[in-house]
């Protein structure tokens, strides 16, 4: 019990890995990582009770009221799920947006985030493709993710109730979304600018811009490569807003000029990282658009509004 009441002073006092040994993916920052896991989750449990009397509890009422109500109507009665699937609007095949959060409620949220920035419990920032310096793991699998229990309650509800039927109804990720994965990120002209052209480890991203009304940015457009026509897309991101897409879907951020933009991004995958055949170099092929064709009409909407029942495991992308 001494070590769990002390948790938040011991992570405290820990010595971060340096960026460099980050991206070189040594040895040395895995075993960091792992062997302070418990420590640091004890830490933000700690952290979250020494701040309860002015930390917001995430839930569900952060998100669009329009959502909130068709998603609910659609878990009484999944015959509903077109409501859902009417507020997202499709940019080109495997690709669509919606508004995600309640702009009103934003600014709370974006408060709750900054108290987790001040924390003094190390934070592992992403670094699949490159490392984000201001980012930070968000799912229990990852080591040194933002363990506060109610952060990860907010974080599964998510998951589960919102993102996984909504990407089985516009993608047809049923039986490639079992697990999850996710990363919050921030761009800024001096550093993190920009990302390549890329595909996701995913059956299904979802990317949720987390700006205020009044944080203005130029730049950082997102490209959306269609396989089928070759044509490109150029998407922005806006407050509160999400892109839902296959991880298939080739895209890329272009340089931010001015401000910042920061998003959270969340991942569905198979069991073992399993996603979609022909995921990552096919889609929009004959074939692969055949088979998820087929794969979400042989699916029913109860099927589609319920949780899966396998275990979760513990395979992180990154």
């Amino acid at each position: 019990m001494k070590n769990k009441i002390n948790a938040l002073i011991q992570a405290s006092d820990l010595s971060i890995p340096t960026r460099e040994a980050s991206l070189k993916r040594e040895p040395s920052v895995a075993a960091f990582w792992n062997n302070n896991r418990t420590l640091l989750e004890n830490a933000w449990a700690e952290w979250e009770i020494e701040n309860k009397n002015n930390l917001l509890v995430p839930d569900e009422t952060l998100l669009d009221p329009r959502l909130r109500k068709a998603v609910k109507e659609a878990w009484e009665n999944p015959e509903k799920e077109t409501k859902v699937a009417d507020l997202w609007e499709e940019i080109i095949p495997g690709v669509y947006t919606a508004q995600f959060f309640d702009i009103d409620r934003l600014a709370e949220f974006r408060t709750y985030l900054e108290a987790v920035a001040n924390a003094p419990i190390p934070k592992r920032a992403p670094y699949g493709i490159q490392l984000n310096r201001y980012g930070i793991m968000l799912d229990p699998r990852s080591a040194g993710h933002l363990a506060a229990p109610n952060f990860q309650a907010f974080y599964k509800d998510l998951m589960d109730r919102f993102m996984r039927p909504i990407a089985r109804l516009l993608i047809g990720t049923y039986g490639y979304d079992t697990q999850t994965f996710g990363f919050s990120i921030q761009y800024n002209p001096d550093k993190d600018k920009d990302l390549h052209a890329h595909t996701d480890a995913s059956a299904a991203t979802l990317n949720i811009n987390i700006n205020l009304p009044d944080e203005d940015f130029t730049g950082s457009e997102v490209d959306f490569h269609d396989r089928t026509t070759g044509k490109v897309v150029q998407a922005i991101f806006e407050p509160g807003k999400a892109i839902i897409h296959s991880g298939a879907v080739p895209h890329a951020t272009h340089p931010i000029i001015s401000g910042q933009r920061n998003n959270l991004v969340v991942w569905l995958y198979g069991d073992r990282m399993q996603i979609p055949r022909g995921n990552a170099s096919s889609y929009g092929s004959e074939i692969n658009a055949s088979t998820n064709s087929k794969m979400r009409q042989n699916v029913s909407a109860n099927e589609r509004w319920k949780i899966p029942s396998e275990p979760k495991d513990n395979i992180a992308p990154f």
